[in-house]
């Protein structure tokens, strides 16, 4: 078993009136390795200027949670196969909408990696889908959740 922290921290502005919800969302994630990432609620729910979309929010940090874990799982089983990745990027992506009794969910991740690879051992296609498919498996937070994940490649 392994445990991780992370510290979030909100305060309310002298000007900012809480009752009335005209209050920033704005916030800190800090992490135990010293990051600190400015983050808010999206600006898609809540209005300018009590969100900053400069800002990471929770929706975002979903989408890259997934996609990261599903690439550092691609990554390894790839080096374990001996094809050399030079590149990869993935233009990942979200869908949150109303579910069942008016609940809001993500209910669709959908990611979209574009890899390069270097050297002679070149991996063809149904190789890239099987590696693909193993690190969606081997995915801790997609064994988390419920959305569902769509690997396009």
């Amino acid at each position: 078993m392994s445990l991780y922290y992370a510290k979030i921290a909100w305060t309310l502005k002298d000007d900012e009136d809480f009752i009335d919800k005209k209050y920033s969302r704005e916030h800190h994630w800090h992490f135990d390795g010293g990051v600190t990432v400015p983050a808010t609620a999206s600006h898609h729910i809540v209005p300018l200027p009590f969100s900053n979309p400069d800002n990471v929010d929770p929706e975002q940090a979903f989408i890259a949670s997934l996609s990261s874990c599903h690439m550092l799982f691609f990554l390894d089983l790839a080096s374990r196969k001996k094809y050399i990745v030079e590149e990869y990027i993935d233009n990942a992506e979200g869908v949150l909408e109303k579910v069942s009794h008016g609940k809001i969910a993500m209910t669709t991740v959908t990611l979209k990696p574009k890899i390069t690879f270097s050297d002679d051992n070149q991996p063809t296609q149904e190789d890239i889908d099987t590696l693909h498919h193993k690190a969606h498996e081997l995915c801790f937070i997609a064994n988390s959740v419920k959305t569902e994940i769509i690997i396009e490649t």
